[in-house]
């Protein structure tokens, strides 16, 4: 079976999810470019231009990357993807999240979040997440869904260097409607 990791409708009230196209690129940059978005990420140069177009074309290869925009006025807020779909071990990572200042501490990363689990979990047992070990924010997103610190692994992002990253994991069943509002 062939599993559509980009899929469109992903939806609710606040959030949309549309499948991320190249001719976003300009108004996602436009979110991306604000340096203290990046400012725990395991590469916080991704607000220059050239380094966050190595970021956006990695997303863009993934082919399950999303742009994310407000629901009520259609304004671009972030993004975050699919990617690495094991079918053998019945698991999807999820990450490469950013959101736009505005939205921190707002419950749009848990609405996001909620998605896309309700979406993985129609497909497989395990979301996996890598996340930066210097990115304490984002660490306390994770416990704040429930996710659990199974590991560490140093990842390669896509055309930038290794980095040392923390595991969590949620398995079928674990995510919840009621997510507290913990921001990436």
């Amino acid at each position: 079976m062939n599993i559509d990791w980009q899929p469109s409708g992903l939806s609710d009230g606040n959030v949309r999810l549309e499948p991320l196209r190249e001719e976003h690129f300009v108004e996602l940059y436009a979110v991306a470019s604000d340096p203290l978005v990046w400012e725990q990420h395991p590469n916080p140069d991704r607000y220059r231009r050239e380094v966050f177009r190595t970021f956006f074309d990695g997303a863009m290869a993934s082919g399950g990357a999303f742009l994310i925009r407000a629901v009520d006025d259609g304004r671009a807020i972030g993004s975050s993807r699919f990617y690495e779909h094991d079918p053998v071990a019945g698991e999807v990572k999820v990450g490469y999240t950013f959101f736009a200042r505005e939205c921190w501490g707002r419950g749009v990363n848990p609405a996001v979040k909620r998605l896309m689990l309700a979406y993985a979990f129609r497909h497989v047992e395990r979301v996996v997440f890598h996340v930066g070990a210097a990115n304490i924010r984002s660490q306390k997103a994770m416990e704040g869904i429930g996710a659990v610190k199974v590991g560490e692994v140093d990842v390669a992002y896509h055309g930038e260097a290794v980095k040392k990253n923390f595991v969590y994991e949620l398995r079928s069943g674990r995510e919840s409607e009621d997510t507290p509002s913990a921001e990436t």
